[in-house]
């Protein structure tokens, strides 16, 4: 079984335009969940910025929404919106956390 992969994508909104980023970013929410592979996407916010922490079951399914159309619908709607260039963390786990007790909760270790 592949390991799961965590992404972090940090967008920076253009002054007044926080809610229209917010309404963008909500509304790829189900064509990305219906993506395979697509076991989390949750967005923050903080007062300058959103966070969006995405999980995929493996690098695949992970590549496979980077060539899809949900985000490049998504990118293309947001590219006026955005301050700054978006900003993507790809995170890998650093040890087998489902030998950890706390993997016993719900999504610890999926």
């Amino acid at each position: 079984m592949a390991d799961p992969v965590v992404v972090v994508a940090t967008f920076f909104p253009r002054e007044g335009l926080h809610d229209s980023v917010h309404a963008v970013i909500k509304a790829a929410q189900t064509d990305v969940y219906q993506e395979p592979g697509c076991l989390l996407y949750s967005l923050h916010e903080a007062p300058d910025r959103f966070v969006l922490i995405e999980k995929w079951a493996s690098v695949h399914d992970l590549n496979v929404h980077g060539e899809g159309k949900a985000l490049g619908k998504l990118v293309k709607a947001l590219e006026p919106l955005l301050d700054k260039q978006i900003e993507i963390t790809q995170l890998q786990p650093v040890a087998d956390a489902s030998k950890h007790p706390a993997s016993q909760v719900k999504g610890a270790d999926a």
